[in-house]
């Protein structure tokens, strides 16, 4: 069952978010390499593994999804008790107006 909860984000707020993810890790990589030039001893070796695992990170945050969970769970609208209809289902009667 599809409900409107559980639509996709907008596809101009996910590529907004995904660049702003990726500027920001990128400049922290960016920086982790003039870090690796700055640094003395085994701080080089930190910093060249930083810069070499982030591109690793930010794979994975452009994989995860990041929407909330869904406000009302399906299984809830089932025990409402009404039935779903078909989309091509007519239902005949007359429309009857008070008064």
């Amino acid at each position: 069952m599809t409900v409107i909860t559980n639509a996709g984000r907008n596809k101009t707020l996910d590529i907004d978010a995904r660049n702003r993810r990726y500027l920001l890790t990128m400049a922290v990589r960016t920086a982790c390499f003039l870090a690796f030039l700055v640094v003395p001893g085994w701080w080089k070796i930190l910093a060249l593994a930083g810069a070499a695992l982030l591109p690793m990170v930010v794979l994975l945050a452009n994989a995860a999804d990041n929407r909330p969970p869904p406000l009302v769970s399906p299984s809830s609208e089932e025990d409402s008790g009404f039935m779903a209809l078909p989309g091509t289902a007519v239902i005949e009667g007359t429309v009857e107006e008070p008064g």
